[in-house]
């Protein structure tokens, strides 16, 4: 599979997970996506959150949790999440 490819399907996904309703998902899935997407878009986190923001230290503990993935990891865990939500 080639590099575009990837980021067609990967853009498909993202238009499929705009249309859905972030308080159908349970926040485990709603931090895993966030954390596929923030890999996928950002590479790798830093450490820049506000430590009193429990929501957002959350949100980068999760993006830390999946740092040993690489880009197209993220990429494809995120298509594969998004496309099993869907059905």
């Amino acid at each position: 599979m080639t590099e575009k490819d990837l980021d067609t399907r990967f853009k498909e996904a993202i238009e499929i997970a705009d249309k859905m309703l972030q308080a159908d998902l349970p926040q485990d899935v709603q931090l895993r996506l966030y954390a596929y997407y923030k890999k996928a878009t950002s590479g790798t986190p830093t450490s820049s959150f506000n430590s009193n923001d429990l929501r957002n230290a959350f949100k980068t503990n999760a993006w830390i949790q999946i740092n040993h993935l690489t880009i197209d990891e993220a990429k494809e865990l995120y298509i594969q999440a998004i496309h099993e939500l869907n059905k």
